[in-house]
């Protein structure tokens, strides 16, 4: 059965990558490479030499928290958990937090100097505690990076500072911040503004000065090196909709912000998110055969968000393309068809459906009474 409704129900939930728009807008973007994604859908709204693999900096630092991050959420390390310094932390150059050899301090502290101050000996603090060396830690940065469709991407360190070979992609750094900011633990830590260590005595004050100046930024990092110039994995969320903006190889720090600004005012200004489906809402009902009840309500498998235009949202429409009938019994969650989401022909997004209820099978003995029945009233 097929039948055509327009329906919107509220609900959040991620849907599928979508392709670029056809169309890159003309921005004033200075940098080698720039790149504008909607995070729940990993669509693309803006991109400029996306793919060409380049020295990081510090962004690096966004797959280093990733581990840490994923680490917390398995369980193998806290907040609470205390790292030990060793002397190859030390001495690390570059932005550090001056940890000293032998230095103890929480993993909580540790993420506060790398997210804000981009401490590189914080980074190599716990990479060796996770992984027992530096080395090892990378091995798995390269691994994960991997898994994530990194494509142009390989890390030397965990820090970002420069050397051969350690290169990635606006689109590829696009990718490793969508997964970090999927753990919206993070978010404490990317946008402090300014802060403190060792019970005050040292001065924490965040690179990302969108965080302070920009409406609704909530991280992610900066890194600069002369190799890499300026560059900026930018987050910012208004209302449900969060954007991350990539600027690799500004030539000034100003040219790094303003960039990112200009992306981000693009994104807002220009699109929305609507909530298209939920799972707990009845849409559709089809019969029932052999059941205790001759029908049974329908509804989404999963919930979908998708990314629209502004002003587009009453132009969504749905099509349901459901089973003709369904045969007892039937358990909740039992496939039955889909909803497909689509302006004119343009498909934004589908999801599956599911029985809502459990349908038992008639008995032999309720089979009977039935023919019983209608013969009596025959």
């Amino acid at each position: 059965m097929k039948k055509c409704i327009c329906f919107f129900l509220s609900a959040v939930l991620l849907c599928p990558i979508f392709p670029v728009f056809a169309e890159t807008p003309a921005l004033s973007v200075h940098a080698k490479s720039a790149l504008l994604m909607e995070a729940s859908t990993g669509r693309i709204l803006y991109e400029s030499n996306i793919h060409e693999a380049l020295p990081p900096a510090s962004v690096t630092k966004i797959m280093t928290m990733l581990l840490i991050m994923e680490a917390i959420a398995d369980g193998r390390i806290t907040y609470d958990t205390v790292v030990t310094a060793s002397e190859n932390a030390k001495r690390m150059g570059g932005s550090t937090i001056f940890l000293d050899t032998g230095e103890e301090m929480s993993v909580y502290d540790l993420l506060k100097g790398i997210a804000v101050a981009s401490g590189n000996d914080a980074c190599v603090a716990m990479a060796e505690h996770l992984a027992g060396s530096e080395a090892e830690f990378v091995r798995q940065m390269n691994e994960r990076a991997v898994q994530l469709g990194m494509q142009n991407t390989h890390f030397v360190n965990c820090n970002g500072l420069d050397a051969e070979g350690h290169v990635t992609s606006a689109y590829d750094i696009a990718l490793m911040s969508r997964a970090l900011i999927e753990h919206e633990d993070i978010f404490q830590f990317t946008t402090i503004w300014v802060d403190s260590l060792r019970g005050g005595a040292f001065g924490l004050a965040n690179t990302n000065k969108l965080i302070r100046f920009y409406n609704g930024a909530n991280g992610l990092k900066t890194g600069s090196t002369d190799g890499a110039l300026y560059c900026l994995s930018a987050t910012a969320k208004r209302e449900d909709m969060q954007l991350i903006a990539v600027i690799m190889g500004a030539p000034t720090t100003k040219d790094r912000f303003d960039s990112a600004r200009a992306l981000l005012d693009y994104g807002f200004a220009t699109y929305s998110i609507a909530h298209a489906a939920d799972t707990e809402t009845a849409v559709h009902i089809v019969p029932v055969e052999k059941g205790v009840r001759t029908e049974v309500p329908l509804r989404c498998g999963e919930a979908l968000s998708v990314l629209l235009g502004k002003g587009q949202r009453e132009n969504v429409q749905t099509r349901i393309e459901a089973a003709e009938s369904l045969v007892a019994p039937i358990s909740v969650g039992d496939p039955a068809g889909k909803v497909i989401f689509h302006i004119d022909d343009e498909i934004l997004g589908e999801v599956p459906l599911v029985c809502a209820e459990a349908v038992p099978k008639k008995s032999f003995g309720t089979v009977l009474c039935d023919l019983v029945s209608r013969w009596c009233a025959a």
